[in-house]
């Protein structure tokens, strides 16, 4: 794989979220961008079970349990602020045997189904974010195939990005920082997930007596 920059769309104006992808795929097809399949990212959230916890007011840690179809033999863990584990997909069978240490939060799973488009170099995937039923957002995954060093091809991303994203072409990823020369790798994608489905659940949440 090369190297990724996965950000989030807003919805256009007077537009659904539907209606936007489709503005985007549209946008897409009329650079000369081919579709290449569908793609599916998926995300559980699980939390530290209260039995582990010591009676010093301790706050539990939050683990991400991902998926990702371009790795159908893979499944990615990721705690908070911490390390990606990439194990097989057996790894779900442990996390239901682990209950007594780390509990899946309820109705926390959220995924981004989509398109898959290569155009040259590049590999494009834009989906739309669920949680349960409904659609919560679109994001865009934008890969440069032929490099696996971040510094040397973020110029040329973010040019391509421009091209069809206009005034909504992110910043460089976060991830980029931490790995600016060395490679770039699966897991490097999923946490820009992780950061990206979180971003969406807060976008989500109503205020509660005016604090977010």
């Amino acid at each position: 794989m090369g190297v990724t920059c996965v950000s989030q769309m807003p919805v256009a104006e007077g537009k659904s979220v539907q209606q936007t992808v489709e503005l985007l795929t549209r946008k897409l097809e009329m650079l000369g961008a081919e579709k290449q399949g569908t793609f599916c990212v998926d995300c559980e959230t699980y939390h530290t079970a209260a039995s582990t916890l010591g009676s010093q007011g301790q706050t539990g840690k939050l683990m991400y349990v991902m998926h990702n179809s371009e790795y159908p033999l893979s499944c990615f863990a990721l705690f908070e602020n911490g390390p990606c584990l990439i194990a097989d997909t057996n790894f779900d069978v442990l996390m239901v045997k682990l209950k007594g240490f780390f509990q899946s939060a309820k109705a926390s799973k959220i995924e981004t189904r989509g398109t898959r488009y290569q155009y040259c170099d590049f590999l494009v995937k834009v989906g739309t974010v669920t949680m349960g039923p409904s659609a919560r957002g679109i994001s865009v995954e934008v890969e440069y195939g032929p490099c696996v060093v971040a510094s040397d091809c973020w110029n040329l991303l973010l040019e391509f990005l421009q091209s069809f994203l206009g005034s909504h072409t992110p910043g460089a990823p976060t991830v980029f920082g931490n790995r600016h020369d060395t490679v770039y790798g699966p897991a490097d994608t999923m946490v820009q997930y992780m950061e990206l489905f979180n971003k969406i659940r807060k976008q989500q949440q109503v205020p509660v007596a005016g604090i977010r």
